[in-house]
């Protein structure tokens, strides 16, 4: 008689994600959300940086019969650009700016964070010392004086700024992930399986890239979920302050800062992208909640 296989933590976590509604219903907006932003050149009606003065401020399909048309049914911005073309390619960038700094957070943090934990001694002081250092600075005003600092440069001029946004937010974030993986090896060094495959004569790097890294990998993921909308809110803030991305990139951030002026009038340019980024966050946020049930193993 055959027994029942026992199930692994992660076929088991991905079980329990499954049956949690809020984390699936996070899971379904921002897989939307992420095609959207692919197939935004697909979607939009129109080119998101071309106007046209004649069709300037309409209202969208809701909203007064004299000032909309069936063409632009989202409306139009104060130049006549299409409000619907304009979040869609928003999308993209907004999200491409939530995953890219993210992956480099991980990259850096994963790989200090083993090397500062697993060590100790004279690589975890002076690796530690350097997080401090960073980790002292306010996180947004840091990013704030790196894009500020560097925006007339040649890469701030790469992808209308982009690519600084990526760097300035990666400099600075990084550190956060570097504490919480050298705390977690921390806790798993001393352990009994990681003194078995030392004893069974493991290299350091065959221990760190086998053992000890698939074990910190559960609140990595978690980190990662709560990252990505962090990143978006804030280039959304940067954007809103005009130091993000460089017009006529669009992005929800540079479309709350262009509306405002005009929100008393029109409010309409302003909400859209504003919701947009609750929506993406909440969607987000109900996500990392429900990886970190999953994954949590006292459940």
């Amino acid at each position: 008689m055959t027994g029942v296989g026992q199930r692994s933590l992660w076929r088991d976590a991905a079980s329990r994600l499954a049956a949690n509604r809020a984390a699936m219903a996070g899971l379904v907006v921002v897989a939307l959300f992420a095609f959207v932003a692919i197939a935004a050149p697909i979607l939009a009606p129109y080119d998101p940086a071309a106007g046209d003065t004649r069709n300037h401020e309409l209202d969208p399909f809701w909203g007064d019969p004299a000032y909309r048309s069936a063409a632009f049914p989202l409306g139009t911005d104060q130049l006549g650009r299409d409000v619907l073309s304009r979040l869609i390619w928003s999308a993209r960038v907004s999200l491409l700016i939530g995953f890219v700094p993210v992956s480099i957070i991980v990259t850096i943090g994963v790989a200090v964070g083993l090397v500062a934990g697993y060590y100790g001694r004279w690589a975890d002081l002076l690796l530690m010392r350097a997080v401090d250092v960073i980790y002292a600075f306010p996180e947004l005003l840091f990013v704030i004086v790196i894009v500020t600092a560097a925006r007339g440069t040649w890469i701030g001029e790469l992808g209308s700024g982009i690519v600084l946004i990526f760097v300035s937010i990666a400099t600075v974030s990084w550190v956060g992930m570097a504490r919480l993986v050298r705390g977690q090896v921390l806790a798993l060094r001393g352990l009994e399986f990681i003194d078995a495959a030392r004893a069974m004569g493991a290299s350091d790097r065959r221990i760190l890239v086998r053992h000890v890294l698939p074990n910190v990998l559960a609140p990595v993921i978690v980190a990662v979920a709560f990252g990505v909308p962090g990143a978006m809110l804030t280039e959304s803030a940067l954007s809103f302050l005009g130091i993000g991305i460089k017009p006529p990139t669009p992005s929800w951030g540079v479309m709350i800062n262009e509306g405002f002026t005009l929100a008393i009038q029109s409010p309409w340019p302003v909400l859209m992208p504003a919701v947009c980024i609750s929506v993406v966050m909440l969607a987000f946020t109900f996500l990392g909640d429900g990886l970190r049930e999953a994954l949590d193993p006292r459940a």
